[in-house]
């Protein structure tokens, strides 16, 4: 499997920070939850790689 690889599952997404002085990506999904914790200078460079990822996208031709 790879990133081009389409699956039909669900999942909801949650952002935010903790007490901790973290920035928590919650993913929820069919029976399985996933905390990812990352520092404030990680979740930037992850922001940077999302919308680096966007304008990519956003210029390929369907």
């Amino acid at each position: 499997m790879s990133i081009n690889t389409e699956r039909d599952i669900e999942a909801n997404l949650q952002i935010g920070p903790t007490t901790d002085g973290m920035v928590r990506l919650f993913i929820v999904g069919d029976g399985v939850e996933i905390p990812m914790d990352f520092s404030p200078e990680e979740a930037n460079e992850i922001a940077d790689e999302i919308k680096a990822a966007a304008g990519t996208a956003a210029g390929v031709k369907k």
